[in-house]
Parts: structure tokens; sequence; C-alpha cells
């Protein structure tokens, strides 16, 4: 029987939704629109700094991924993918001048 690729996309970004959640955070599901910064698959107030394309696939082209992620995401947002394979668990990936700034402003550095 084929996978229904909307439905296995639903459940993917539900259980995104959830594992924030489970972590202290209000999460929902993003209205499902045509993308960008209004409609992103998870929103979460508390990190509205991150815009988060949800992908649940065996073989995932990352930089395709990502690249939508930017083309989404507000000029004010860093654009992230969290994504995992079946029975995998939550891998989450951006670009490293975003993920080196992240950890600079941690430790007080510009």
């Amino acid at each position: 029987m084929p996978i229904n690729s909307r439905a296995k996309g639903a459940r993917g970004e539900r259980a995104w939704r959830d594992k924030l959640r489970s972590f202290g955070y209000d999460a929902e599901r993003g209205q499902q629109r045509a993308g960008g910064p209004d409609s992103p698959d998870v929103k979460c107030p508390q990190l509205d700094w991150i815009h988060f394309e949800v992908k649940c696939v065996e073989a995932l082209n990352i930089h395709n991924a990502i690249a939508q992620a930017q083309r989404d995401a507000a000029s004010h947002q860093v654009p992230v993918v969290a994504h995992k394979r079946n029975r995998g668990p939550w891998l989450v990936t951006l670009l490293a001048d975003q993920f080196l700034n992240i950890i600079g402003a941690q430790h007080g550095q510009p």
C-alpha cells in the first residue's frame, strides 16, 4: 500500500511539535499553506527566531531542505531543518555560521 506523503508529513510535524513540548516549549503545527514566514511546519512562540522545516524521510536531500527553510524563513529567523528517519532519532541541521553565532552569543562573543 502506498504511503500518503502528506499524511506522513503531518505525522512528522506532530512528532516534532511533541518533541518540543516534551522540553517545555509551547509548540503547534503551522498553518500549512504554501510556505513562508507565516506558515512554518511547526511554530513555537519561545523560539520565534527559528523557522522550522520538518522532514521525515529515509533519504533526505539536506541541501534542498535547508534551501527550502532559507526561502521560507523571515529575515530575522534562523532556518532550521528538524529531520528523522523511521525509528531514528531527531536531528537538527542549520548553517554553520548561524550555529557559531548562536553558541558565540551563549559565551558572550559578538
